[in-house]
């Protein structure tokens, strides 16, 4: 009955919507010709487009990330440096960072009132375009958001390095450089080569950079066409959209089956053993280059939002004279505002909270009642994180627009929808934890209780939760994060009084109010902070070892 029950629960917030998408891209033309409305579309000229704007920016960002994330990796994991935590942490920054609000910090930092730039007489001149409005600062800045995707890949491929390598190679008197390019580099390829591939799965799917540079630079992109035909035609063109979408979705899979491949036919075998620990101090030169990297990636994107905020009015230049907190007051003091901050808070929490009481009994089953039925359940509820959120948003819509069945209502424009969206889209981020700490728990506790005569109930409440319950808070507290600034659902199914943070960042931004948008970016990034300090304390130091950004 448990096991039904969870089927039916995927089955309405998963299969469902995206059965829904896949008639929709499949249905006939106006005169019934078969996949008439597929054809009609992408014979069209703005899907051609977009779709290669889509296909080569991705790469070209995959090209920036790649190479920028595994010089970092080599960097941290071969050299040591004082401050090597903070580095990594500064590293992995543009990945925590919501997409439109990196997105606005760059365009902050590159502008002709840049408050970094300006002072130092690098700005560019008063009315000149800012060159982020253009393909290559679509890619510029998708490569550096997804390069922690390859950073995390080729840094864990170095912490499993065998010393006995390094050490032989050391004794044979090979030269270092020679080491690195025959013996590090080869077993870093594969890792290396998976990071590049969810670098370009993201980059499909991106929405927050391509709408707030590619939409003013008139660089369309899958996600933006598909959030412009919606927000111009409405419902008429979902079989439009849903061909779009299932590209997208194509794309995505493509990616991730040829990481598959690629893993399984790179992968080189070594013995486990003594785990490679950097003993080389990185030269000064090097820590200063490293750290002006960082800099430039991490800090003084998010320094000129900062200061942005504090400008009074657009086009005024950042000075201590003019500074102040008016945009705070006026952001503060705007009803639309404080409900953002609202819908956010309350849908990000719940959506944790009912990710964490699925995802329990859900990885319950597939590590302690294994079946061909569970383990399917498990592999479609990993699908709406697979495909690109645009997709997700989407199915929802087609899904949700018509009246219920029974209860005749419908859902679109209303905060159900974007709960079940979230609910859907992160249900993963908790399951997958918690799988893994239940496949390395001890089975023979539930055979135990089982043999006692405890009821499932008592076993899922008294035993497994327990057991598990680091990886499950970990996964709940990842969700809040992820859900609070989330802008790729909310953009497609938000209505008036059900704004999100996200929502609300990119509409100032998109009507030209980028020193509100600067405040709000702010005040949301402060919120994050202080629910990551609050779960600090809460958890207390030892079972705070298992939140995200400790792991």
């Amino acid at each position: 009955m448990l096991a039904l029950v969870l089927c039916l629960y995927v089955g309405i917030i998963t299969i469902w919507p995206l059965g829904q998408l896949l008639l929709t891209a499949l249905q006939s033309g106006d005169a019934g010709e078969p996949l008439g409305v597929m054809r009609d579309t992408l014979a069209a000229r703005a899907t051609s487009r977009a779709f290669w704007n889509t296909l080569t920016l991705s790469l070209i960002s995959v090209g920036i990330s790649t190479a920028l994330g595994t010089a970092l990796a080599l960097a941290v994991g071969l050299m040591w440096m004082p401050l090597k935590a903070t580095l990594s942490f500064l590293i992995l920054m543009p990945l925590i960072i919501p997409s439109q609000i990196l997105a606005l910090s760059w365009i902050e930092l590159m502008g002709a009132q840049s408050p970094i730039l300006r002072p130092l007489g690098l700005a560019l001149a008063p009315g000149q375009g800012n060159p982020l409005y253009s393909r290559f600062g679509i890619a510029l800045v998708m490569g550096i958001e997804h390069m922690p995707l390859v950073f995390i890949a080729v840094r864990a491929a170095l912490r499993g390095l065998p010393a006995d390598l390094v050490d032989a190679a050391r004794i044979a008197a090979i030269p270092p450089c020679c080491i690195l390019t025959r013996v590090i580099l080869p077993l870093a390829l594969p890792s290396a080569l998976a990071g590049a591939l969810l670098a370009f799965t993201a980059a499909v799917g991106n929405f927050g950079i391509p709408a707030l540079l590619g939409i003013p630079g008139r660089v369309p992109m899958l996600t933006t066409l598909i959030y412009q035909r919606l927000n111009g035609f409405g419902p008429s063109v979902a079989g439009q959209v849903a061909v779009l979408a299932l590209i997208l979705t194509l794309l995505a899979a493509a990616a991730l089956l040829l990481r598959g491949a690629a893993m399984r036919q790179l992968r080189v075998p070594v013995e486990a053993g003594r785990s490679f620990q950097p003993a080389r101090i990185a030269p000064a030169w090097a820590q200063a280059l490293i750290w002006a990297v960082v800099l430039l990636i991490a800090i003084l994107p998010l320094a000129a939002l900062i200061l942005t905020s504090f400008v009074p009015a657009i086009g005024v230049a950042f000075s201590l004279e003019v500074a102040s907190l008016d945009q705070y007051r006026r952001v503060l003091a705007n009803p639309a505002v404080i409900r953002a901050f609202q819908n956010s808070l309350l849908l990000s929490a719940l959506a944790a909270v009912i990710c964490v009481l699925v995802a329990l009994p859900l990885a319950y089953l597939a590590a302690r009642r294994t079946s061909p039925a569970i383990a399917a359940m498990d592999l479609v509820a990993e699908v709406p994180w697979v495909v690109p959120g645009t997709v997700v948003a989407l199915a929802m819509i087609l899904a949700f627009l018509p009246p219920l069945p029974v209860i005749g209502v419908s859902l679109y424009g209303t905060g159900a929808i974007i709960l079940i969206a979230y609910l859907a889209r992160f249900l993963p981020l908790v399951l997958r934890p918690l799988t893994a700490a239940a496949a390395a728990g001890d089975a023979a506790e539930d055979e135990a209780a089982r043999i006692a005569g405890i009821g499932l109930t008592g076993r899922l409440g008294r035993i497994f939760a327990p057991s598990v319950a680091p990886s499950a808070l970990a996964g709940g507290v990842l969700i809040l994060m992820t859900a609070m600034n989330e802008l790729t659902l909310s953009a497609l199914l938000w209505s008036s009084g059900h704004e999100t943070i996200g929502v609300m960042v990119f509409s100032l931004q998109y009507e030209g109010n980028s020193t509100a948008a600067a405040a709000v970016s702010v005040l949301s990034t402060l919120l994050l902070v202080v629910l990551c300090v609050i779960a600090e304390l809460a958890l207390g130091r030892r079972r705070a070892m298992a939140l995200p950004w400790r792991a």
